[in-house]
């Protein structure tokens, strides 16, 4: 039996085709005669599609099931957050950055993207991997990677970290070019690491033992290396230890560093001179500043009459230039502020004076303690005459001192030994500004994207590896910023400023974004960790469907398909 589709079919007067199908149920056979004959047993043209379709199945030997028992979707597993990350991974050559191919690279390499993706202890990211909560554990065969291995990789890894940041200095230091370098620290969980030590904390846990990093930046901010010192470390000598690396182990024999006034210091400054091919970039402190501005000195007001950056020399600092400028915005928000701290110390010193008035507190030396709480508080004493005796108390702004402070609200300068011929006075003040991309990746490091604090490792070589993890993590997200900006709040088209002093704007697109929240097609845009738990909802699914397994991706969002548009890759079904 079979069914055949027969019927009618014409053209009207005003020009349109119509169809009138029939379907027929009939059988073949052969008549007595041994002729070929058809028999028509039934009309189907009245049934659905559907169930005509189903009956040619069925007459073609093939076995119908309901669909509900006979599908089962048997997991379902995000996966488009790693694909995502595992794509750019791919572009950037991380793998084969990391070393030749062996199972503790396959660890290293899911440690990196999984701390891009999900910043979790190393316990719960193997157990991430074991649950498969995710497909990167199954797809790159470490689902069954336990701690010890997890160790074992990091062991392996950071004996490679010279080459691995060779390579990344050769793709983004150019030599003659410019670096920056900045300091951060992160405390450290029990007492048993022999690198934690008591030191400034930069993370305000005081009281905490901690260890300090030294972050090494191309221009843009793309990390380029790392450095893991004890807690007790200062700046100028970390700094030190990182240009010695930037020679020795790069090769590259000029190079212009950038570093903060705390860094490059004039200690700092006399080792570098002693090095052919060593320039650099930073900011004089606020004594020195003051002393380029008293009488007679070349640092004055009218430098900045037709603009806001001069440039000047001075013999204190020979064979440097001295780029001076002015920026109206800090100058009026250091005022503003300045009058909130005095205003807010007078406030409680105001009710020292009345438990003094009341009677209350009698003691001058108690009260001088009193006092002085309030006063260094907001580290504001050096703007007060105070009169503390028995019984009393009275102060007064030191108007003189206050108004010195003030002369020089908004005013820094940056010192730099490079030529002007090399870098001119606007490429030095904003080389210097750039400093601000070391920043954000300290903040991508430590909190917002890749949770590095605090550290639980006892071994140094353990926290090495920890930090490296965390810098190339920084490295592949850096990268996924950049690629995925058009999906989130980033500006993409960063307006250049009237001149270099000028505070950064916002563009017209990006402040679009902010108030449609929605990009320039009409997609909705997202914090980059939101953008990131939204590609986590792309899962793989694995199916089940008549005893036959099968695994599909679900159907990507608009914002997904665009994700992998950015990426410049489909989604692929499986990490390879």
């Amino acid at each position: 039996m079979h069914v055949d589709q027969a019927g009618r079919h014409y053209t009207t007067i005003g020009g349109e085709r119509r169809s009138y199908p029939t379907y027929l149920l009939r059988r073949s056979f052969r008549d007595e005669h041994g002729r070929p004959r058809k028999e028509t047993l039934a009309n189907l043209t009245g049934l659905p599609e559907e169930s005509i379709a189903a009956l040619r199945a069925t007459l073609k030997g093939r076995v119908l099931v309901d669909a509900e028992d006979a599908f089962e979707v048997a997991r379902s597993v995000p996966h488009g957050n790693v694909a995502a990350a595992h794509v750019m991974a791919g572009r950037l050559g991380l793998r084969a950055l990391l070393g030749p191919a062996c199972r503790e690279r396959d660890i290293a390499y899911a440690l990196i993207v999984s701390r891009a993706v999900r910043p979790e202890s190393k316990l719960a990211t193997a157990r991430w991997w074991e649950d498969g909560d995710t497909t990167l554990g199954a797809d790159l065969g470490v689902a069954d990677a336990g701690t010890d291995e997890i160790y074992a990789a990091m062991d392996w890894l950071v004996p490679r970290q010279g080459q691995i940041e060779k390579s990344l200095a050769a793709r983004h230091l150019a030599p003659g070019g410019i670096a920056m370098f900045d300091l951060s620290s992160s405390w450290v969980e029990g007492s048993c690491c022999p690198l934690a030590a008591f030191g400034h904390s930069r993370d305000g846990k005081h009281g905490r033992k901690q260890v300090e990093y030294g972050l090494l930046t191309c221009p843009e901010g793309r990390p380029v290396a790392v450095e893991v010192f004890p807690g007790n470390t200062s700046d100028p000598e970390s700094f030190k230890a990182a240009v010695t690396r930037v020679r020795a182990d790069f090769g590259i024999q000029r190079l212009i560093m950038v570093g903060d006034r705390g860094m490059i210091t004039g200690t700092r400054i006399d080792d570098l001179r002693k090095m052919p091919g060593m320039d650099w970039i930073t900011a004089l402190k606020a004594p020195a500043i003051k002393k380029l501005a008293e009488d007679g000195g070349p640092l004055q007001m009218s430098l900045f009459d037709t603009q806001n950056f001069a440039e000047i020399t001075h013999p204190d600092y020979p064979g440097e230039r001295l780029v001076c400028c002015h920026n109206p915005v800090l100058e009026a928000d250091r005022a503003r502020t300045r009058e909130e701290l005095l205003a807010g110390t007078e406030a409680e010193l105001d009710k020292i004076r009345k438990s003094v008035a009341a009677g209350r507190l009698k003691d001058p030396d108690k009260i001088g303690i009193r006092v002085g709480k309030v006063i260094d508080k907001r580290k504001v004493a050096k703007h007060f005459i105070l009169d503390v005796g028995p019984g009393r108390l009275a102060w007064r702004r030191d108007e003189d001192k206050i108004a010195a402070e003030a002369a020089l609200d908004g005013i820094y300068v940056i010192r730099t030994s490079v030529p002007g011929s090399i870098l001119g006075a606007p490429g030095a003040v904003t080389a210097y500004k750039n400093l601000k991309h070391v920043e954000r990746d300290f903040r991508i490091i430590k909190a917002d994207d890749l949770d590095l604090r605090p550290i639980y490792h006892y071994l140094p070589r353990r926290v090495r590896g920890h930090v490296l993890i965390c810098m190339l993590a920084c490295y592949l997200t850096w990268h996924l910023r950049q690629t995925l900006a058009e999906l989130t709040y980033t500006d993409q088209r960063i307006p250049a400023p009237a001149d270099p002093v000028a505070a950064a704007q916002r563009s017209a697109q990006a402040k679009a974004k902010d108030a449609s929240t929605h990009n320039g097609d009409g997609l909705p845009v997202y914090r980059y960790r939101d953008l990131l738990a939204h590609l986590a909802t792309l899962s793989r699914q694995t199916i089940v469907f008549a005893g036959r397994k099968i695994e599909k991706l679900t159907t990507p969002t608009p914002v997904q398909a665009r994700a992998f548009e950015l990426l410049g890759a489909p989604v692929p079904l499986a990490l390879k």
